[in-house]
C-alpha cells in the first residue's frame, strides 16, 4: 500500500448508480462513500460485509465519476472519495486554498479493455489503431482494418470519468475525442452500448468484461490480470481511495478494511486486481 498526502477539488454533474444501506439503529455511525464507476463495484461489495461485521456503521455507496467523488470530499458531503485516477495539479491546488489535506490510498488495479460487439471479425488492434477512430476526424468503417464494410459505432466515457482520462492519457496522447462519439456516464452504459450495436468500439474496467461484449489485444497483449500486473498490457491504472488527513477513525478502519486480506480478496472476486 502506498500513502500519499495531497490537496485537491474538482467539478463535475452527480450520476448516482448504486446506494448501499446498513441496518441503521440509534447510535449507527454513518459514512458515505462517492466517485468511480470503475472502483464501485470493488467499494459496494466491501461495504456489504464490513457491515455484517460491523451492525454499528451504515455506508451509502454511489457513483457519478472520480471528478464527482473528489468535489464531494473537499465540498463535505462524502467521507471519502473513490477515483480511478490520481487527482490533478488543479484539484491538489484548491484543496490548499481551502486549507486541506488529503490522502490517497491505492487499493488495486485494473487493466482498461478496448471492446467490440462479440460479432465483430477483429480481435486486436495496436494503440495507433485505436487512436485514429477515436480522434477527431477519425477512421469511421472497419474496413480499414481488415473487418467488414461497416460503420464503426464510437462510444467513449463522458469527461468526469477517470477512465475517460486514463484512455485520453494512455491511448489518445492528449488528442480530443471525435466530437460524433456517444458519452456514457458508466462502464455499465459502455458495454450495453456496444453490446447493443455490431459496429460498436468502447472500453471499460476489465471488471465490467462479459460474454455480451468482446475484448481486443491491444498491441498484440490480452487485458488479463498477470499481464496488468507485468506491465506488458499498456492501458492500466491504479485505483484509490481518498479521504480527508484529519478523517475519524470509523473511515480510517473501513479503508484499512479494503485493505486488509479479506477486502483484497474480495477485489479479487469481483473482477479486480490486488495489491497483494
Amino acid at each position: 500500500m502506498k500513502l500519499r498526502v495531497y490537496n485537491l477539488i474538482t467539478i463535475s454533474a452527480l450520476i448516482v448508480l448504486t446506494t448501499i444501506y446498513g441496518c441503521k439503529k440509534k447510535d449507527t455511525t454513518e459514512i458515505s462513500i462517492q466517485g468511480s464507476t470503475t472502483v464501485l463495484p470493488i467499494v459496494q461489495r466491501v461495504a456489504e460485509v464490513y457491515m455484517s461485521k460491523n451492525p454499528d456503521v451504515s455506508l451509502s455507496v454511489s457513483g457519478g465519476g472520480s471528478g464527482v467523488g473528489i468535489t464531494a470530499l473537499l465540498d463535505g458531503t462524502t467521507d471519502i472519495a473513490m477515483a480511478s485516477r490520481q487527482m490533478k495539479d488543479k484539484e491538489k491546488a484548491t484543496a490548499n486554498k481551502k486549507g486541506m489535506k488529503i490522502k490517497e490510498v491505492e487499493i488495486a488495479m485494473d487493466g482498461i479493455a478496448v471492446i467490440v460487439h462479440p460479432s465483430n471479425s477483429i480481435s486486436e488492434m495496436t494503440i495507433d489503431d485505436i487512436k485514429s477512430i477515436y480522434m477527431e476526424g477519425g477512421v469511421s468503417n472497419w474496413s480499414k482494418f481488415g473487418g467488414e464494410d461497416k460503420d464503426i459505432v464510437v462510444v467513449s466515457r463522458d469527461t468526469a470519468s477517470g477512465t475517460f482520462e486514463v484512455f485520453e492519457k494512455k491511448v489518445l496522447g492528449g488528442e480530443k475525442v471525435r466530437a460524433d462519439a456517444l458519452l456514457q456516464a458508466s462502464n455499465v452504459a459502455v458495454k450495453n452500448a456496444v453490446a447493443g450495436s455490431e459496429g460498436a468500439i468502447g472500453y471499460m474496467g476489465i471488471g465490467y468484461l462479459g460474454d455480451e461484449v468482446k475484448a481486443l489485444l491491444v498491441n498484440g497483449v490480452e487485458p488479463t490480470e498477470a499481464n496488468v500486473l507485468s506491465g506488458e498490457y499498456p492501458v492500466a491504472r491504479k485505483l484509490y481511495l481518498y479521504i480527508r488527513g484529519d478523517a475519524p477513525d470509523d473511515i480510517n478502519a473501513f479503508v484499512n478494511f479494503v485493505l486488509s486480506e479479506d477486502g483484497q480478496r474480495i477485489v479479487r472476486e469481483v473482477g479486480y486486481i490486488p495489491l497483494k
